[in-house]
């Protein structure tokens, strides 16, 4: 096979093809890195068969160019498109963190969009004609929505955990329960990170047992610092005993320079007991205790961007303001477009909220029967091998969020006569748009819970097509 190298087309013979003209123009890349990847496509042509390996056209043939460029392409899709792609959820998780938990409402992205275009007056009072801060903009929100004297916005939960020992427990002592010593996703460890900000750990009580006195019996001259984190993705059951908000607030006032902050985790604006689901705890009421701070996620529960929010007395939010932390951990101007119009609909009013996140959580299971029910027909209408059937499941919440919550559901299970389940999973997962499915009992299922009705058509296209 190797005399079939002599017979490779040079490269700019290739290049002047009308073929490969098209194909610049249709990736829209320039004639350099065209032929860079042209000569990448032609080596791997040599080598295959300098090693006896090539089962491909002769390369004198038409065929040989279309298979050269068709390597070509694959490069360019390897090489120059965007590494985040959208990824249809038929999972059922509606929080799921590895696949960028919430999702925008559109009026969020629609100001994302308008800021991201355009100048702002991110850090710029209109009505003074001076420099402004851009504190500001989500502060007032998150004021109005929680009766907070003063707020602020960095890039994350955990940063928000960070510039509050950093700034207000440097060296000094912070009294958390070793109940309450959790660690969340990717090793984050409350014990690790009040380590690196230089706060000195306390723990009192037990795993699943602490009582006030224990708080009050660790109390001395170094304590600055009364914590308590909310156990948002666990639960402990059985024989267990915990201090309230209630309890660590008046322990807190009767020692004048103690500080007392829960870490909430998720925070919520909405009352998902209202619709019956879980027991999360409202920040609004929270604060209404007497609660000095509180930090929470905007990704979770909020339904908005990713971002750390802190939330409470002046007093401290002024000193976390002014600490330099707060500048390395600050959010850009589409996080704070993003998180204040998701705010925005809180304020008109729970009716008015209108985020993916809270309609996927509050969606009936009346709503997903009839959308699977339509789902299954579709499927039934491919004639290609394809059953299906609708079972009742459950849904999670996760990212973290009430892990005790399991919300019902139905899915909608697929088999084919031909293909294994875990090459339909694998298949879907492969696509473009990637499409992410669970595998149960020799089945794939799809919960329709996040998906939307154009997706679905999506998914059935693409089982159409495997």
């Amino acid at each position: 096979m190797k005399h079939l190298v002599r017979h490779i087309p040079p490269i700019h013979e290739i290049q002047q093809t009308t073929k490969f003209h098209t194909f610049l123009r249709h990736h829209e890349i320039s004639t350099e890195i065209g032929t860079d990847l042209l000569k990448k496509a032609i080596s791997f042509c040599r080598i295959s068969i300098l090693n006896d390996e090539w089962k491909g056209p002769h390369p004198s043939s038409e065929a040989f160019l279309e298979e050269v460029l068709a390597r070509a392409e694959a490069m360019v899709h390897e090489s120059y498109f965007p590494s985040l792609r959208r990824i249809i959820n038929a999972t059922g998780t509606i929080l799921h963190t590895n696949l960028g938990r919430a999702r925008l409402g559109q009026e969020a992205i629609n100001h994302v969009i308008e800021v991201s275009c355009q100048f702002s007056n991110l850090e710029y009072d209109i009505d003074e004609g001076v420099r402004g801060s851009r504190h500001s903009h989500a502060e007032k929100f998150i004021c109005e929505l929680t009766g907070a004297e003063a707020a602020m916005v960095v890039n994350n939960n955990a940063a928000a955990v960070f510039l509050i020992l950093s700034a207000l427990a440097r060296q000094k002592e912070v009294i958390v329960s070793r109940g309450e010593l959790v660690e969340i996703g990717g090793s984050f460890r409350i014990s690790s990170i009040m380590e690196e900000s230089g706060a000195l750990l306390h723990e009192v009580g037990t795993t699943n047992k602490t009582h006030i006195r224990d708080y009050e019996e660790a109390m001395n001259e170094e304590t600055s610092m009364i914590m308590k984190v909310h156990q948002s993705n666990f639960i402990i059951k059985g024989f267990t005993a915990s201090v309230s908000t209630d309890e660590l607030v008046e322990l807190s006032q009767l020692h004048s320079g103690i500080l007392y902050y829960e870490d909430l985790g998720s925070g919520a604006f909405y009352d998902f007991t209202r619709a019956g689901i879980g027991n999360e705890p409202i920040v609004k009421e929270v604060l209404e205790r007497g609660v000095d701070l509180v930090s929470f996620s905007g990704d979770k529960l909020l339904g908005g961007p990713q971002a750390g929010i802190i939330a409470g007395k002046k007093r401290w939010i002024d000193q976390l303001k002014k600490h330099q932390l707060a500048r390395v951990l600050r959010v850009d101007k589409m996080t704070l477009a993003a998180l204040e119009m998701t705010l925005l609909q809180y304020i008109k009013g729970e009716e008015q909220v209108k985020n993916p996140t809270i309609e996927s959580i509050t969606r009936s299971k009346e709503a997903i029967l009839h959308q699977s029910r339509q789902f299954a027909e579709d499927i039934h209408s491919l004639q290609k091998g394809y059953r299906s059937e609708i079972l009742e499941g459950k849904s999670q919440i996760g990212g973290g969020t009430m892990p005790e919550v399991e919300l019902d559901t139905y899915t909608v299970s697929v088999i084919h006569d031909g293909i294994s389940p875990q090459e339909i999973h694998e298949k879907l997962r492969k696509g473009s748009p990637s499409i992410l499915t669970r595998i149960q009992d020799g089945v794939v299922l799809f919960d329709l819970r996040t998906v939307s009705t154009k997706e679905q058509m999506e998914i059935i296209q693409a089982l159409q097509t495997m």
